[in-house]
């Protein structure tokens, strides 16, 4: 298999890993009109598919251990259960982020789902593996909270000015789903890490495979409920639509997770890298909320007739965002 020897690819992979987490999520808007659970069911097959495309490519190079099919073959029933696991809970915490936006809006459910995923994910994946200075990656961790909390400001200050605010208990039922949703997001690297750990270990290619095989499988009770049950209170979603959904929504779900499969396959082998470990990994993944609101802020300018005060907010946002990646970044070298 393919793996970094030098710093400077694992932080190009790591970085590759923060534009696609960041950016898969403008497949949504590219299917305008078509609900989201049944988006999903093209996102999640797209991320199966593009792990196996990882996995037989640069998984398969330079025959190994841990290359893709023999780790696949070699591995541990245990392991197995640990990638299933991390992908069946990352699956979960996912689809309770999307729910959350939908009921109390992107300002409030991102920075308090992700927010809680970078802190709880950081520390357990420190715990597991503790590599890295701690003072530079946990001081770049909080720098990056205070973008994300910058960054929620900014959105709340344009949607007071446009009256855009939702209903206060639907908010409400917004902030419960997503504390839910950033324990969940935070809990499932640590199982990732766990099943790269001992003997029948997977390789990060492997577990990238198994991790979606455990997406794809939570998909069907979960999205299945989402569906028949959605959060926010809107009309039941029936499988049907699904076949009516024409070529591009369904292609845009596919690339969507094609693009997702891509930054978790770089991340989980940045992770594997000597001189990196999971926490670094992880926490420069995460960045992927700043990436989103750069194409929210510059592309879709979700920001066009706001008021001054909110630009203001996002410049600070992404100065501490891009002190607080440096420190991350720094942490496994110094």
């Amino acid at each position: 298999m393919y793996q970094p020897q030098s710093y400077a690819i694992a932080l190009l992979f790591m970085f590759t890993s923060m534009l696609c987490w960041g950016s898969w999520g403008n497949t949504v808007k590219l299917a305008r009109g078509w609900r989201f659970q049944l988006l999903y069911w093209d996102y999640t097959w797209g991320l199966v598919l593009g792990m196996l495309l990882w996995g037989y490519t640069l998984g398969n190079t330079n025959a190994g251990r841990l290359s893709f099919q023999h780790a696949l073959a070699a591995a541990g029933a245990t392991h197995l259960l640990w990638a299933l696991a991390g992908g069946a809970l990352f699956n979960l915490a996912n689809l309770l982020l999307v729910a959350a936006i939908e009921m109390a809006g992107l300002a409030v459910a991102f920075p308090i789902g992700i927010g809680l995923a970078l802190v709880v994910g950081v520390l357990l994946n420190y715990a597991v593996a503790p590599r890295g200075n701690p003072w530079l990656l946990f001081g770049g961790v909080a720098l990056v909270l205070a973008a994300i909390v910058l960054d929620a400001l900014a959105y709340r200050r344009r949607d007071l000015a446009r009256s855009e605010l939702r209903q206060t208990t639907l908010v409400r039922r917004g902030i419960m789903v997503s504390l839910a949703c950033g324990v969940l997001m935070g809990l499932f690297y640590p199982l990732v890490e766990k099943s790269m750990l001992g003997p029948g270990r997977l390789g990060p290619y492997a577990v990238g495979f198994v991790f979606s095989i455990g997406v794809l499988l939570s998909s069907f009770p979960a999205n299945g409920l989402l569906m028949r049950y959605p959060l926010d209170g809107s009309a039941p979603v029936a499988l049907a639509e699904y076949w009516r959904g024409g070529w591009g929504a369904h292609a845009a779900g596919v690339l969507g997770g094609v693009i997702w499969a891509t930054g978790g396959v770089f991340n989980f082998v940045a992770a594997h890298a000597r001189l990196v470990g999971p926490a670094v990994s992880y926490a420069i993944g995460q960045g992927a909320t700043m990436v989103a609101a750069v194409w929210g802020v510059f592309i879709w300018r979700e920001f066009a007739g706001a008021p001054s005060r909110a630009t203001r907010l996002l410049g600070w946002m992404f100065a501490c965002f891009l002190l607080g990646l440096a420190a991350v970044a720094l942490a496994p070298v110094l």
